[in-house]
């Protein structure tokens, strides 16, 4: 199942408020005895839990409990802030969010490591299960093929993008100093973008002190330390912001300050959900604020054709998912009827000891016999008939299948 929020059906103040300590709510979650496994997607603009769990009134109840204790909030407020899917539509809606298709901008690439990075967290803690691997997997080929077979990946449109084509419409990027606030993904991404543009001199400042790391990792980037902000921002044409630090970074005050001092920047990008940048620096005479908000409001419309081909392709991947998830449920019929062959080959076989062609011949049979049978389980599984061939085989050869665990 899958409880979420995103800038959909919220928008990005309160959806702020209930993204708050996002990852660290995972651990609340998988103690819960109903939880098989969880995994948080986390991104400037949606917070998504996905669950495999045994009871999924109990799984929910325990993720309300563990968001409210982070966020704050009380646990109706946080249960009237969340959209429940359970089923196929789980599969389908990240496949969609893997994929760019249900993104603020749509068809950015962002996304699609911000999926990998979920699950790599939730292995980190252990907290993932064979589905949910299954799950997260399928939705980041998925997002490479969608990338692949339209034209979505080659219109270069994301977040960063469209915050930069803002930006640039007060201080065109070429040839200024940039000051990067944040070591992320989106930090990643906005510096490439920015070198592409022809930013003069990118300074990077982290908040959690990890500048220099990213500046070694990033050719031409100069880090800041940590009592260095203020000569930066003096210094600065334009400010990107998207640390998500939970705070405040950059001030007004901060701003006016380096402004007074004969420069600092006139355009400042705050692309963090809990912002960096201080809302009230929009106020200040000669600075203009872009934030996602702005973003949002300016994405430029979907892509048709290429849409609809990325949509295609969720939903024939979707149903490939789902076909593999139903053949599971064969698994203990087929895994019965192998073993009923198998004792009776045996049974055979220890007849005729020293006759390797008869030894071949018998396994020859053996396979020849499962193979209708294995193919026919596994095809009853995927119309959700699995039970009705386990019936059969309780009739034609007596045999209980034994659940899964």
């Amino acid at each position: 199942m899958n409880l979420s929020a995103s800038h959909r059906n919220l928008d990005l103040d309160r959806l702020e408020q209930i993204s708050v300590g996002a990852h660290s709510v995972v651990p609340g979650i998988v103690s819960d005895d109903s939880v098989r496994g969880v995994v948080v997607l986390a991104t400037c603009n949606r917070f998504e839990v996905y669950l495999d769990a045994a009871d999924e009134a109990a799984a929910a109840d325990a993720t309300v409990a563990a968001v409210a204790a982070q966020s704050g909030l009380a646990a109706d407020e946080v249960r009237s802030r969340l959209s429940v899917r359970s089923g196929e539509d789980v599969v389908q809606h990240l496949f969609t969010v893997a994929a760019g298709l249900d993104s603020m901008v749509v068809g950015e690439r962002e996304v699609a490591g911000q999926v990998r990075r979920a699950l790599d967290h939730a292995r980190t803690l252990t907290a993932t299960s064979s589905d949910l691997e299954a799950l997260f997997q399928g939705a980041s080929r998925v997002s490479r093929a969608v990338a692949r077979r339209t034209g979505l990946a080659a219109a270069g449109r994301s977040v960063v993008s469209v915050a930069l084509d803002l930006a640039e419409e007060r201080r065109p990027v070429s040839g200024a100093r940039v000051l990067l606030v944040g070591t992320g993904s989106y930090a990643g991404a906005s510096a490439a973008a920015l070198v592409d543009r022809g930013a003069r001199v990118l300074a990077v400042y982290s908040p959690s002190g990890r500048a220099e790391a990213f500046a070694a990792t990033h050719e031409g980037l100069e880090p800041v330390g940590q009592d260095g902000l203020a000569d930066a921002l003096a210094t600065a044409d334009l400010v990107v912001a998207c640390s998500g630090s939970g705070g405040t970074v950059i001030g007004a005050d901060d701003v006016a300050r380096a402004r007074s001092r004969g420069g600092g920047p006139a355009v400042l990008v705050d692309l963090a959900l809990r912002r960096d940048v201080d809302p009230a620096v929009a106020d200040l005479p000669g600075v203009h604020l872009v934030d996602l908000a702005a973003v949002a409001r300016h994405a430029p419309e979907s892509l048709g054709t290429a849409v609809e081909e990325g949509r295609v392709i969720v939903e024939a991947e979707t149903a490939r998912l789902l076909a593999t998830f139903a053949e599971r449920e064969a698994t203990p019929a087929v895994r019965a009827v192998r073993a009923h062959v198998e004792s009776a080959l045996l049974e055979v076989a220890a007849r005729y000891p020293d006759d390797p062609q008869v030894q071949r011949a018998l396994h020859q049979f053996a396979a020849s016999l499962l193979h209708q049978p294995v193919n026919r389980a596994r095809s009853m599984a995927r119309i959700g008939r699995a039970t009705e061939f386990e019936q059969a085989m309780g009739t034609f050869l007596g045999l209980e299948v034994e659940p899964p665990a």
